[in-house]
């Protein structure tokens, strides 16, 4: 019931008796326990009243499923390693508390996604969501050194099935990575998790080899080296400082260089941001750097024209 309570806002009283296969008077006595063990169960009279759960003076126990859990988990990991003061360490106690009452065959998934999870930090865009259940498969293999079979899609839309010797996952920015040594080409390779498609474990166990690398996250950096680097977006723009503030301020830094102009400085793995941000200002403006921000603003002006 207390599950219920807490997936809806608000219970008809026969609907939850319903689901509970329980009668509306033994309905009424499991509210009142509720509420002597601390829930603030509010209850609406009549024929068509029913209960829902209110605000409370204090944060009574909470009830989640599996995947909650894992979810859970996963962000207050994920907060553990934040920057902001407080953050970091009340997420260490909290996780400390989930996990200590967690169930032994839930606290293995838990405890495996964050032994086998190696942080690391990179600039970039957002990542599509990625099922805990996926992430929490590999961790128990990377855990216990088991091979792990796979379907993947390349960034080139190529599908293949891989065997593996998974050693761990890597968060970074908000993509996960897997490190793993694929049986197939003999070599050490990365896989980015949202493209990997039914992991199952194949019950053989193999002796973790050495990485090339001093560790996972080092690994995975190198591994993505190729990719573009953040952009150093300068450009004057011929506004008052106040109005580019005000209007695109928060994409970027902006300094006066006089009366009617400012600078507009920006930090982006992409160009597609300062040059929806530059136009927004409706003004003209100079590209001091880097050269591909004139090149894309002249593509984006060729497509407008043809539109």
């Amino acid at each position: 019931m207390l599950s219920l309570l807490q997936t809806h806002r608000y219970w008809p009283g026969s609907e939850l008796a319903e689901r509970l296969g329980v009668s509306p008077r033994t309905l009424r006595r499991d509210i009142d326990r509720l509420r002597e063990l601390g829930y603030p169960v509010e209850a609406q009279r009549g024929v068509d009243g029913g209960y829902q759960l209110a605000a409370g003076a204090s944060l009574p126990p909470l009830v989640v499923d599996d995947e909650e859990a894992v979810a859970l988990t996963v962000g207050l990991q994920t907060a553990a390693q934040s920057s902001v003061d407080g953050i970091a360490e009340s997420s260490v106690r909290v996780l400390a508390k989930v996990v200590q009452v967690m169930p032994a065959r839930l606290r293995r998934r838990v405890d495996a996604l964050r032994a086998m999870t190696v942080p690391a930090t990179w600039p970039g865009a957002s990542a599509p969501r990625i099922d805990p259940g996926l992430l929490t498969t590999i961790a128990l293999a990377c855990r216990d050194s088991e091979r792990l079979r796979f379907g993947y899609t390349d960034a080139g839309g190529r599908e293949s099935e891989r065997e593996v010797e998974p050693l761990r996952l890597v968060p970074l920015g908000r993509q996960w990575y897997l490190v793993a040594y694929d049986l197939t080409r003999h070599a050490w390779r990365n896989f980015r998790i949202d493209r990997i498609s039914g992991p199952r474990g194949t019950g053989a166990r193999f002796r973790p080899r050495e990485l090339p690398t001093g560790d996972a996250a080092e690994f995975v950096r190198s591994s993505l080296g190729a990719l573009p680097q953040p952009y150093e977006v300068e450009v004057v723009v011929d506004v008052p400082a106040a109005v580019a503030r005000e209007r695109i301020g928060r994409w970027g830094t902006v300094e006066e260089v006089d009366e009617g102009r400012c600078r507009v400085r920006m930090t982006t793995a992409s160009l597609d941001w300062p040059a929806l941000a530059l136009g927004s200002l409706c003004a003209e403006f100079r590209v001091v750097g880097p050269p591909e921000l004139r090149d894309q603003l002249r593509e984006w002006a060729g497509r407008f024209s043809r539109a």
